[in-house]
């Protein structure tokens, strides 16, 4: 079975970049199938992580960054393969 953790953060204004950079930098305690980082307007941040496990699997996530470095807390999802068309 195929799990993904998404992880999304809005950065404080102007600080997108450093938001990437930081969460780019992040070293999760256990090797994914699939990692992506993406960004958006509005300085926000999204990590994709791709774990071939269960949907209720202890899996590693990135942590809060810096409360001066966001806007508001870090928003998690997880979501769970239903195939690939």
């Amino acid at each position: 079975m195929t799990v993904a953790l998404m992880w999304e953060a809005r950065a404080a204004e102007g600080r997108g970049e450093e938001l990437l950079a930081w969460a780019r930098a992040q070293v999760l305690d256990g090797e994914p199938v699939r990692r992506e980082s993406f960004s958006a307007p509005q300085d926000r941040v999204l990590v994709l992580t791709w774990w071939d496990a269960a949907y209720d699997a202890d899996l590693p996530e990135l942590p809060e960054p810096a409360p001066e470095l966001v806007t508001r807390a870090v928003h998690r999802w997880r979501f769970e393969s239903v195939g690939v068309d």
